[in-house]
């Protein structure tokens, strides 16, 4: 990989971050696709592309044959397994990324990353493509093994997008498989669920009503409501960092606790738009290579790194920036363990925009110690309290989204992103559990005993229900953990 793109440290949020309160609709291609904003949040500043400059006609053409379901409703290549040799014919088109540029010279960052997710859907299909084949025949034995090599016409070209662009150069959450892969059926209607459409699929996703679109159909309805999580976490840090009133921090966590009730409202809607049953078919498609069986040895991509064997992670929606960006503003510390280790590993498969923004409140949040400063009153604690419920809210469902949808099902032992599917989620979980229930004893817990005036009984009931169900939850994903540890003998 190419070195990283460097942005210096400067002082203000603006002057790190130019764009953020920019028009979306002015943003030049030659800026990531993933540049946030308080109008996009975490989605792309415009939707993606659904063609590609006429030089990649011929990965055009292999990608509407590629789903199991093409456009039109009938057998693509993968539903025959007949992608392999289809791929023999694909050009090396890598000389062609550079020459996508902007007006003035610039690259064009837009287009390569709607270049990049179409080779990346490619990828996965051709190194997965057998996996499916064993999935579909004898699901009883298992994923089998997927192809070791790729071929250079297609680790070439996505390689050289992954350097441009900063990310590993394999399937990921937002630049591929989930919120760089949308589009509107009307563009009038903007962002609402009904109006959402996929660009790629791999099995029947072209469909919006089949589950696989609906898993990640959700993943964007989820996004959409993230500008007003990027307002608030600014005001919070914004004031703080300008020596601005308590007035003004406690509205930046009422602008996330109203941002994070539509994204878990959203969330919520995953039961409904997605099968459980149907989820481990399409599932097949977005494993990594790292930690699978699938690939003992890794991948090599012909033509790059002196053909060693590559190792990545595969898709997930731990790769998602709404929860991350809670954890930093809330300091909330997680456990000194190899799972946490794989959470770290996550943000390299992130946007280079994302990443920066990630960090910048991270480290501002030490810097400025947001979490010593909302205890230091009963009203802005409770505040951080239920903003930290949200983060145990949602963490909380994506456990129960995993024991339905996999855990349930299969016994294969890692998800898609290779971290073992029983022990990470509650990992981090139990992390935001711990928390509440420490802030709670050492702050409100004394307030109630000693009746502070602060802490009245309209308060008490936002906080001592929320507490109970916390300690409730604990309780019984302690009790979950070791069910299925037992089981699996982990």
């Amino acid at each position: 990989m190419s070195p990283a793109r460097v942005i210096s440290k400067p002082t203000t949020t603006l002057e790190t971050f130019p764009h953020i309160h920019d028009d979306p609709a002015t943003l030049p291609h030659a800026l990531d696709p993933f540049t946030v904003t308080t109008s996009t949040g975490f989605l792309p500043y415009m939707t993606s592309p659904t063609t590609l400059p006429d030089a990649f006609k011929p990965l055009m053409s292999l990608l509407d044959r590629l789903p199991v379901a093409k456009g039109d409703g009938k057998p693509g290549l993968l539903a025959t397994y007949e992608l392999g040799p289809a791929v023999e014919d694909l050009p090396d088109l890598t000389d062609e990324i550079d020459k996508l540029v902007t007006a003035d010279g610039a690259l064009d960052l837009f287009s390569i990353m709607a270049v990049f997710r179409d080779y990346s859907f490619v990828a996965s299909s051709y190194l997965l493509e057998p996996c499916w084949k064993s999935w579909c025949t004898d699901p009883e034995n298992g994923y089998g093994l997927g192809r070791d090599v790729l071929p250079k016409a297609i680790a070439r070209p996505l390689y050289r997008c992954g350097q441009i662009l900063d990310i590993p150069p394999f399937m990921s959450y937002a630049a591929s498989y989930a919120l760089f892969n949308y589009t509107l059926a009307d563009p009038s209607k903007g962002l609402v669920y009904s109006n959402l459409r996929l660009v790629r699929a791999f099995e029947r996703g072209l469909d919006p009503r089949s589950s696989e679109a609906g898993f990640i159909l959700t993943h964007i309805d989820m996004v959409k409501d993230t500008p007003g999580l990027i307002s608030g976490a600014l005001q919070v840090i914004d004031t703080l960092q300008q020596g601005g009133s308590r007035a003004n921090v406690n509205d930046g966590f009422r602008a996330i606790l109203a941002s994070m009730e539509k994204i878990e409202a959203g969330m919520e809607d995953m039961w409904s738009n997605s099968k459980p049953s149907e989820y481990l078919s399409f599932r097949v498609f977005i494993f990594g290579i790292t930690s699978q069986s699938m690939f003992p040895n890794g991948v090599v991509y012909d033509g790059c790194e002196d053909n060693k064997p590559l190792f990545f992670r595969g898709e997930s929606g731990a790769n998602d920036s709404i929860i991350p960006l809670l954890d930093h503003l809330l300091q909330i510390p997680m456990p000194n363990t190899p799972l946490t280790k794989i959470l770290h590993e996550f943000r390299a498969y992130r946007p280079l925009p994302h990443r920066n923004f990630l960090t910048h409140i991270r480290d501002k949040a030490e810097e400025l110690g947001v979490r010593e400063f909302a205890l230091q009153d009963t009203e802005t604690a409770i505040l951080f309290l239920r903003t930290l419920n949200h983060v145990r809210s949602f963490r909380w469902r994506h456990w129960l989204f995993a024991r339905e949808y996999i855990i349930r099902r299969t016994p294969h032992p890692t998800a898609t992103g290779g971290s073992p599917i029983v022990t990470w989620l509650p990992n981090q979980l139990s992390a935001v559990m711990d928390m509440m229930i420490s802030i709670y004893e050492s702050v409100l817990a004394p307030c109630k005993a000693q009746a502070t005036e602060g802490y009245d009984g309209a308060r008490q009931k936002q906080v001592e229900p929320m507490m109970e169900l916390v300690r409730d939850q604990k309780e019984k994903l302690a009790k979950e953990v070791e069910k299925w540890c037992k089981e699996r003998g982990v």
